[in-house]
């Protein structure tokens, strides 16, 4: 919908002294960027703002008016302004954690290594964004151990036999990656990623791939929207490599 610059919203919006609320400022900001001027009317009381909702019968704030035609909250003004699509389309997968995830762990390897050897393309680069990866998606599921045991418990073969299984995992692969980015202790490293990956990349390929199971992946937490599929078997196959990889390293230089 294109935007026009003439034209004049209305938008109704808590700003209490103890309360400013975050979805008013955000569609104030939205309406502006697409050319409206914004007609800001703020419900300075908690009496005023039930009064408001209960004579347009609505249920939350803001609300936002439009040639006086209520469009709604700020998810509704997004849609109005063709940025989202409606509730009822949207995917309920989403690969951008995963890729947010890689994306920095390459980054912090790419910088580590110009830090230590002038150069970005390195061996030891590949190193750290593997083990990076690792730490960074273990930190993920350690923001709530519970819910990724959880939804761990929907296909991974060990957790369904030994249940505890599913809350050492998250810290197990921690211990690897910052060991393995530390370059120490490879001893307890490599053995660690190579039977975690093992064991992950079994119980993925086979619940995806052979039971045809459409499940969500805990690779990054217990609330990850991202498919069970191709990205937790390449998490899983990261770590077998780096655990022969370091291991071969370790064992015979």
């Amino acid at each position: 919908m294109p935007k026009d610059t003439t034209q004049t919203a209305t938008l109704y919006r808590m700003v209490m002294p103890d309360h400013l609320c975050p979805f008013g400022l955000k569609s104030k900001d939205l309406l502006e960027r697409q050319g409206y001027t914004v007609d800001d009317h703020h419900l300075t009381t908690r009496e005023e703002t039930d009064a408001f909702m209960e004579k347009h019968g609505v249920e939350t704030t803001p609300q936002t008016f439009i040639d006086g035609v209520r469009i709604g909250g700020y998810d509704d003004l997004r849609v109005h302004f063709d940025l989202d699509p409606p509730k009822d389309e949207q995917s309920d997968t989403s690969y951008q954690p995963v890729i947010a995830i890689f994306s920095v762990a390459a980054l912090l390897a790419l910088g580590l290594s110009w830090h230590q050897y002038g150069t970005v393309l390195t061996l030891r680069a590949l190193e750290w964004f593997i083990s990076l990866s690792m730490t960074i998606l273990a930190i993920q599921k350690l923001q709530d151990v519970e819910s990724f045991s959880t939804m761990f418990l929907n296909y991974d073969l060990l957790a369904r036999r030994w249940v505890p299984y599913g809350k050492v995992y998250p810290f197990g692969e921690a211990l690897a990656g910052i060991l393995m980015t530390a370059g120490a202790l490879t001893w307890l490293s490599a053995p660690v990623a190579l039977f975690i990956g093992t064991v992950g990349a079994v119980s993925v390929f086979k619940a995806v791939y052979i039971d045809k199971r459409a499940l969500k992946c805990a690779c990054v937490g217990g609330s990850s929207k991202v498919p069970l599929g191709f990205v937790s078997l390449t998490e899983n196959l990261m770590m077998i490599a780096m655990g022969l990889w370091m291991g071969s390293k370790a064992l015979f230089g």
